[in-house]
């Protein structure tokens, strides 16, 4: 019988730094059953292994920080009988090239597409039965270690602010770059109750005009690339207006103050649907050198002052950048950048193996990626349990 998130991933929390999720059961397809519906490339004749069995395999051994193909392989040659088992991989073991060929061949829209509405379900649902808006990180990332003839793969995902869990990713085209990307990620996904936060690139009209249509609300930073609207914003009477929010951070060798403001803004603006505009004023201090910075940014919203006050709007600005630290994640615990993964889909398929890893870590309650990794490399059954889990 398939587990709930409760059954399962309670037992992994004696080892977790954090408590482990509230999600109640649904009525949703096993992790399992998801990898295995997953379009299968390959001609019928001569497959030896199902599809979802080398999704499966390849998951567990992510979760336990294989970082190549040939730590997988040699993860499936090593396991026990009862994990083998688990697996489907009783008679026989692939090698690194029997799984280089599927996920290299593999429709990566079709696997985002798949993982990510199951990861949406799991993390996302509890957070709107509750009322509170939902922020969502839209944020691009090179994998620079498929480069090929001056190609690089890059990938633009949707990330959940508060478990930094991917639930939407897709890949930018070779000859463009992330704008027109922006709305096929988000087309698949339910905006309502989501507030959209992205860097400057994404603020676009269009862009703005699409995610309030599908019932969403946005969080962009106004730059150079809307030299216009950045006139505008430095011209509201700032100076009359009290400061709202002040938060003080420390940590990688600097202090940093942000001192926020907010106005609200009449029709006249030159951005759709904007209703407050934000200053923050930014003082870091880096404490070995000494050095002082000051920055001053703008950010637009089509959030109502009743819908989110000044704190609320510092914390969506600032918890954007949770999806650098999922990169970070990727690329310290994983070694993602350093990956020779360059086959076809093979190099977005492992990207979208690493995000559901992670996202099944956050899930379970894990703070520490790289303990996780160690816990589950040292528990495999509590890896493949994670197969069962319906939401």
């Amino acid at each position: 019988m398939p587990s709930s998130v409760i059954n399962v991933l309670a037992r992994h929390c004696e080892d977790a730094t954090v408590p482990c999720s509230s999600v109640e059961p649904r009525d949703l397809a096993a992790l399992a059953e998801v990898l295995a519906a997953v379009p299968d490339p390959r001609r019928a004749r001569g497959r030896r292994y199902l599809i979802g069995t080398l999704l499966a395999l390849c998951l567990v051994a992510v979760l336990g920080g294989a970082r190549s193909l040939a730590q997988i392989a040699r993860y499936a040659t090593t396991a026990s009988e009862e994990v083998r088992a688990e697996l489907g991989l009783q008679h026989a073991t692939p090698d690194a090239s029997t799984l280089g060929r599927l996920l290299a061949r593999i429709d990566g829209d079709a696997l985002d597409d798949a993982v990510g509405a199951w990861l949406a379900r799991h993390a996302a649902d509890p957070v709107r039965e509750d009322g509170v808006l939902v922020g969502l990180a839209v944020d691009g990332k090179s994998v620079r270690g498929s480069r090929t003839d001056e190609v690089t793969v890059h990938l633009l995902a949707a990330a959940l602010h508060e478990s930094q869990t991917v639930v939407a990713q897709r890949q930018v085209a070779a000859k463009s770059n992330e704008i027109p990307a922006f709305a096929s990620l988000l087309a698949r996904l339910d905006l309502r109750g989501v507030v959209v936060t992205a860097d400057a690139m994404h603020t676009q009209r269009k862009t703005a005009k699409e995610i309030v249509a599908a019932g969403g609300h946005y969080v962009l930073v106004a730059k150079g690339n809307q030299k216009k609207l950045q006139r505008q914003l430095r011209r509201l009477p700032w100076k009359q207006i009290p400061l709202l929010d002040r938060t003080r951070t420390a940590g990688h060798g600097r202090r940093q103050v942000r001192r926020l403001k907010v106005c609200t803004v009449q029709a006249g603006l030159l951005f759709p649907h904007a209703v407050q505009a934000i200053e923050i004023k930014r003082r870091r201090v880096h404490k070995k050198r000494g050095k002082i910075q000051h920055k001053t940014v703008y950010v637009v919203t089509s959030l109502a002052p009743d819908q989110a006050g000044p704190s609320y709007l510092a914390q969506l600005v600032q918890d954007h950048w949770s999806v650098e630290a999922l990169h970070h994640v990727r690329d310290v615990t994983f070694a993602e950048d350093a990956s020779k993964i360059r086959t076809g889909s093979a190099p977005r398929a492992m990207a979208t193996l690493r995000n559901l890893a992670i996202g099944l870590m956050r899930q379970a309650g894990w703070a520490n990626i790289a303990a996780a990794a160690d816990h589950y490399r040292s528990h495999p059954e509590h890896a493949t349990a994670l197969l069962e889990i319906t939401c």
